[in-house]
């Protein structure tokens, strides 16, 4: 069941919801963008559609952007616009300050100004009906889905858990992030410093995951952007933690292929997504 073609989207039958936002390998006719595609890839994260793709078998809801983030970053708040980017007068909201201000600094709002590496994404200023037209097209439909596939799963429990899916590089590339140049875990977890999902859940994942061997930071470099922010609301039952996965553990960053180590990775994660089908965490 797709809401729009650029969104893919199985319903669920439990309390869980995957989304992945960041793994879209669509370029649409009309990006329009004058980088080196194979430097612009770098933005994906890569595989991780494949890496939770059991999820649907087990009753977990999914959701999958198809699009690119380098094109519309769905993680992003509507606000977090670089008026700069944009030819004439933007009639909408824009970020003043704050977490989503930072963003737009680096390159990384809604739109993205730059790759990674800090090369210049286009050659030319972006229209507002262009703008528009990524908000209408692919920002919204996708966040519907997100919106849609929680709704259903907490009216049917009582509660939901939201996973929202990423992935990272091994290093922080200088311009993909507030940190350039740190090391990454084999984990982040991320719940916006406890407040978009029970901490004792969020530590629990931490938790699991440590005791498969793997290395877990927790709110560290990355505590969660918008999805997880905007869909949450744990007094209500509804929780959203961000994971974020070393892509060393099952890629070669250079070619973007996938390495044997995926294989113990993925089934690591599908014995997590096991385990969170059977805990409510209200009851933490």
């Amino acid at each position: 069941m797709n809401l729009h073609p650029a969104v893919r989207q199985l319903p669920g039958t439990t309390h869980l919801v995957l989304d992945s936002p960041h793994s879209g390998i669509e370029y649409p006719a009309d990006f329009n963008h004058a980088s080196d595609l194979a430097v612009l890839r770098r933005a994906e994260d890569t595989h991780v559609e494949k890496l939770y793709d059991f999820a649907p078998q087990l009753g977990a809801a999914w959701v999958e952007a198809l699009f690119p983030r380098s094109y519309l970053d769905a993680n992003r708040h509507p606000s977090e616009i670089d008026v700069g980017m944009i030819e004439g007068a933007w009639p909408g909201e824009v970020a003043s300050g704050g977490v989503f201000l930072s963003k737009i600094k680096i390159g990384k709002g809604l739109i993205w100004r730059t790759t990674d590496d800090g090369e210049p994404i286009y050659q030319r200023q972006l229209t507002v009906q262009e703008v528009q037209n990524r908000l209408t097209a692919y920002w919204q439909p996708y966040h519907a889905a997100v919106q849609g596939a929680i709704d259903v799963a907490r009216q049917r429990h009582g509660y939901s858990v939201h996973i929202n899916c990423h992935s990272m590089p091994a290093v922080a590339s200088t311009f993909a992030t507030e940190f350039p140049g740190l090391v990454h875990a084999d984990f982040v977890i991320g719940d916006r410093d406890g407040t978009t999902a029970n901490p004792a859940l969020s530590q629990w994942v931490c938790q699991f995951l440590a005791d498969c061997g793997y290395s877990v930071s927790y709110n560290h470099p990355y505590k969660g952007v918008e999805l997880v922010r905007r869909y949450s609301d744990p007094a209500q039952g509804r929780h959203s933690i961000q994971i974020e996965i070393n892509r060393r553990l099952y890629l070669n960053e250079s070619t973007r292929e996938l390495l044997p180590n995926h294989v113990p990775l993925k089934e690591n994660l599908r014995s997590l997504v096991e385990r969170l089908l059977n805990i409510d965490p209200r009851a933490m």
